[in-house]
């Protein structure tokens, strides 16, 4: 398959209410994937003269993080007006032709929607602060401070410091779960849900797909303001937050993962289910219960689609022990819902480096992601096996890295720009200096590079997606148990009368496993896959290396 292979619009056409069940999705960060306009930063032009190489991939839908109007304080993570986009990316007809071109290619588009908090330079938050009686004064989280004068309660800022500012006109702490320049809204408050919803429904109504849903357990706070319980030392992680974020010492029972959340999950389920094939996944922040909240939040009908937890974007090696714990806590506590799985996104550091994969490793773990129960989200630059970047001190843009430093590094080296080409001194992602380098070693990895080497990996992944499409077992079958047999993780997949067993043996030694009774046929021999006895019985598995077999 070459980049001008691309998939048929049919899938699109169709309105398959499901479509998104065992979906692959494709991330793109905007102001990293393209440049059309030669100020240094990507747009949506710029997505639009690229879907072409993602279609190629085999994906089903693309994800664009925040383009909307925004300060850019953290990146369009703050938004200052939901309904338009940023100068910086272009304008709504820009949107609108990415659409439409998407959807030739049989691409479906899901956009980011961060409902939890606003910037402070949103219409709504400059009202909100002006008094404790204008229409919008309950807008926001405000509360008086204690007698002392200290803050409410003990809740804390993911970014480091207290989740409460002090505002000197309403002579209030307002909440802030991120950023200072980041009020929280507040849930509470039926009129904010309901102009939440409206915003939603424009993006609706101007075609999108799905969205993908930032800090969806964040929405709602304790109403009695509670502060939260100490986390016992032994129970700290850094799925979440570095651990050098004091934020990791609490149990935050009360700053998030409230029970009315669900009452608005299905409200904004209503709304999608309005309008035919539509999506949604949910980005579940939690480091002691994600697991729990997106079996909640994706049961029966009336919340999302799917989440996403962290489990699979941790520090903590991949192993396969990991990978069947992780599953067997998904079937304890998430059995009804849909888990949608990433190794990489804009906030973690890029998995080819935060595990230290080989080449035969990194295919190892491609193949299984994609034989995996759920659904898959790739993100840019994955395909090519971009490493995490270094970046100085001096080149730093992300505020969090910039907190932090040097313990933690922030988010800048997983969003450095996306290479197009080898022999441009930018990658081919821009005429002028991007807003992050492009680092000599991503430049050897560009997308002209790899396609005209038959081995590189980005027709690893191809081969992968198309292994993924092709059975129904692997996109939305059920699963047995997940087991680890030493370094080996197995599991049967199985739908509409076909049976697939999956093998991976996660390590660097080879091994020997034992086919389940019956008679098997090879599948996945361009991913490297072992070749099987017909009649079953022990294979030999080369160090990273899977077996896929299906029943005959």
């Amino acid at each position: 398959m070459n980049a001008q292979t691309l998939i048929p619009s049919a899938s699109v056409l169709a309105n398959d209410p499901d479509w998104w069940r065992g979906a692959v999705i494709y991330q793109i960060y905007p102001r990293s994937y393209q440049d059309s306009n030669g100020d240094g930063i990507g747009d949506l032009p710029g997505i639009t003269s690229r879907l072409e190489h993602i279609a190629s991939l085999g994906v089903d839908a693309i994800w664009i993080s925040p383009f909307f109007t925004s300060p850019m304080k953290d990146y369009g993570y703050d938004v200052s007006d939901y309904c338009d986009v940023d100068p910086m990316f272009g304008t709504l007809t820009d949107f609108d032709a990415l659409v439409a071109r998407a959807h030739e290619l049989g691409l479906r588009v899901m956009i980011d929607l961060v409902l939890s908090h606003s910037s402070d330079q949103h219409p709504w938050f400059q009202e909100s602060r002006t008094s404790r009686d204008n229409p919008k004064a309950d807008w926001y989280v405000w509360s008086d401070p204690q007698p002392d004068g200290t803050p409410p309660n003990n809740w804390l800022s993911i970014f480091g410091g207290p989740a409460w500012h002090w505002d000197a006109r309403r002579e209030q702490y307002y909440l802030h779960n991120f950023l200072i320049s980041q009020p929280d809204l507040n849930f509470h408050n039926t009129e904010v849900q309901d102009a939440l919803l409206a915003a939603t429904r424009f993006w609706l109504e101007r075609g999108v797909d799905g969205f993908r849903l930032d800090t969806i357990n964040f929405y709602f706070h304790d109403a009695e303001l509670r502060s939260n319980p100490a986390l016992p030392p032994e129970q700290r992680n850094a799925n979440i937050a570095p651990s050098v974020n004091p934020y990791n010492h609490q149990e935050h029972l009360y700053s998030k993962n409230q029970p009315e959340n669900l009452q608005f999950l299905a409200r904004f389920r209503a709304l999608l289910d309005e309008f035919p094939a539509k999506t949604a996944v949910g980005e579940v922040g939690d480091a002691q219960r994600g697991l729990e909240i997106m079996g909640q939040y994706t049961a029966g009908a009336s919340g999302v689609h799917m989440c996403y937890a962290f489990e699979f974007l941790a520090k903590d090696p991949l192993t396969a022990d990991r990978v069947a714990e992780v599953f067997a806590k998904v079937d304890e506590v998430a059995s009804e819902g849909w888990a949608c799985w990433a190794f990489s996104n804009h906030d973690v550091v890029r998995h080819v480096s935060r595990w230290d994969l080989s080449p035969e490793a990194l295919r190892l773990y491609t193949t299984m992601q994609m034989c995996l129960r759920g659904s898959v989200c790739i993100y840019q630059g994955e395909e090519l096996g971009l490493p995490e970047a270094e970046i100085a001190y001096e080149e730093l843009q992300d505020p969090y890295g910039i907190e932090f430093w040097p313990e933690f590094k922030g988010r800048d080296g997983c969003r450095t720009p996306m290479v197009w080409d080898r022999g441009n001194s930018y990658g081919g992602f821009s005429e002028a200096r991007p807003w992050l380098p492009v680092k000599p070693e991503h430049q050897a990895l560009a997308v002209s590079a790899q396609e005209d080497d038959p081995e590189a990996l980005i027709h690893h992944y191809r081969r992968a997606i198309a292994l993924r499409r092709a059975h129904a077992a692997l996109s939305r079958g059920s699963h047995d148990k997940v087991e680890a047999v030493g370094n080996v993780v197995q599991f049967t997949r199985s739908a509409e009368g076909e049976e697939i067993f999956c093998a991976f043996n996660m390590s660097d030694a080879p091994t020997t496993l034992t086919l389940p009774e019956g008679a098997w046929e090879q599948l996945g021999a361009d991913l490297g896959a072992v070749e099987v006895p017909s009649a079953g019985g022990t294979v030999t598995l080369l160090p990273w290396q899977a077996c896929l077999a299906r029943r005959t």
